[in-house]
């Protein structure tokens, strides 16, 4: 792409006054009061308006001028010699034109001047930095805006640390009774739907960074791959934090089956749970235009997503119209991890003897005709139970819930999936959706 001549000039004014915006001086014969110098080109700066921005918005609306840029230009001619500068403008910034212009493009404020010649080559490089530098400075400029609000990630670290500790208080050290078993079911369902919408939090994040966003990718100040991928990293050691967290309040104070395995890999699908909830709302916020209408869209969508986990109805009883949501559910394939990892274990004994009675209504009979009636169904099938005879294994519940497809791991896969999946629909959302212009 080439660069019209009447461009030449207004590259090099443009780094000029980018510099003496910022309180420099480019050289000795910079005119060094800005304000000054565009009240006498009759356009003065309004009060308490950043001068870079302006000084960008009046050359890009001359540029689109019938006249052009030549009367800027014409008037800087005048400035200049009035100054006594030099005769010549490349010597005197001490930069060729080349220069200026990938200066100017790497402060992102600058793209190569219009022309309706595509087939021509551009001296100029599409983007001034490379990948790896973009994302660098994209992370530092992220993780300096969360340095200046760290209530934000306290707020959240306190809504999962008094999440776990009331549901720690709740389910108690939970015993192998069927009343055990009904709970644990309660407590995974609630602990996977929560570490989701806690995620919600991450929703406005783009959308206030949004008109900044697009402004910079419209000079291609950096890729919206880079944004992506920095955006992903940062949010990295947050969500290990919060799941540690999360997994310490409630693993050992349920006891939860497992030991220290167990542990870790309740640690590890919390944190593929919050990776995948991450990615899935910080999609969401790059298709939505509202804060809002984006908490109203997620609040819904994850509700179906409980809905559809296997906890309220089992997969086998879904519809079959239904059962594709099923599969699209977020919480499903961590819900199945956990109980995987609960009950898996086929010498783990959770309904002996007479607890074949509770939860039904001969639950609140005697213990005494507990046991006869157990020896009577003894007779009858001519197999000898007694109380300590183990009626219900871990493997029997998971079949009973209907979890009989899928082990932990891939469970646990199939949510990390998620998350890269969600990550890279968000790249495509940032690609179809901001391909402005600057005005």
């Amino acid at each position: 792409m080439s660069i019209h001549q009447p461009s030449y000039r207004i590259l090099g004014l443009l780094d000029r006054l980018i510099f003496l915006s910022r309180g420099q001086t480019v050289y000795s014969g910079s005119p060094t009061n800005l304000p000054l110098y565009f009240s006498e080109f009759g356009h003065p700066i309004p009060e308490n308006e950043n001068k870079t921005e302006f000084a960008l918005d009046l050359i890009r609306e001359l540029e689109g001028s019938p006249g052009g840029t030549k009367s800027l230009v014409e008037f800087n001619k005048s400035w200049q010699s009035m100054k006594h500068t030099r005769d010549s403008e490349p010597d005197q910034l001490g930069l060729s034109l080349k220069e200026a212009i990938s200066a100017s493009i790497s402060r992102g404020k600058l793209v190569s001047g219009a022309t309706n010649d595509i087939n021509s080559s551009s001296m100029v490089p599409t983007f001034a930095n490379p990948f790896w530098k973009e994302m660098v400075v994209l992370s530092k400029r992220s993780i300096l805006n969360s340095k200046r609000m760290p209530e934000l990630f306290g707020i959240r670290l306190a809504a999962v640390l008094v999440t776990g500790s009331i549901l720690a208080t709740v389910f108690w050290q939970l015993d192998n009774s069927p009343k055990g078993v009904q709970e644990r079911l309660g407590l995974f369902a609630f602990a996977m739907s929560t570490t989701y919408y806690t995620c919600a939090d991450a929703l406005p994040v783009f959308l206030q960074e949004r008109y900044i966003f697009m402004r910079e990718t419209a000079y291609n100040a950096y890729r919206r791959l880079s944004y992506v991928i920095s955006n992903a990293l940062v949010a990295l050691p947050g969500l290990i934090f919060l799941s540690f967290a999360f997994a310490m309040a409630t693993f050992w104070a349920v006891e939860l089956d497992g030991g220290l395995s167990g542990f870790l890999f309740y640690f590890l699908i919390m944190f593929a749970s919050f990776w995948s909830g991450s990615s899935f709302v910080t999609f969401l916020s790059g298709v939505v235009p509202h804060v809002m209408l984006g908490y109203t869209i997620v609040v819904a969508i994850l509700a179906y997503f409980l809905l559809f986990s296997g906890f309220f109805i089992n997969r086998d009883r879904i519809p079959g119209y239904w059962i594709w949501f099923h599969y699209l559910s977020l919480v499903k394939y961590p819900y199945e991890a956990v109980l995987r990892s609960e009950f898996e274990n086929p010498s783990k004994c959770l309904v002996r003897g007479i607890q074949i009675f509770d939860n039904s209504p001969l639950g609140e009979i005697p213990s005494a005709m507990k046991v006869r009636l157990l020896q009577s169904v003894s007779k009858s099938l001519g197999v000898r139970i007694t109380r300590s005879t183990c009626m219900t294994t871990g493997l029997d519940i998971l079949k009973q819930e209907g979890i009989t497809d899928l082990s932990k791991w891939n469970c646990l896969l199939i949510t990390v999936a998620w998350g890269f999946l969600f990550r890279i629909l968000f790249y495509f959302s940032l690609l179809l959706g901001s391909k402005n212009k600057r005005s």
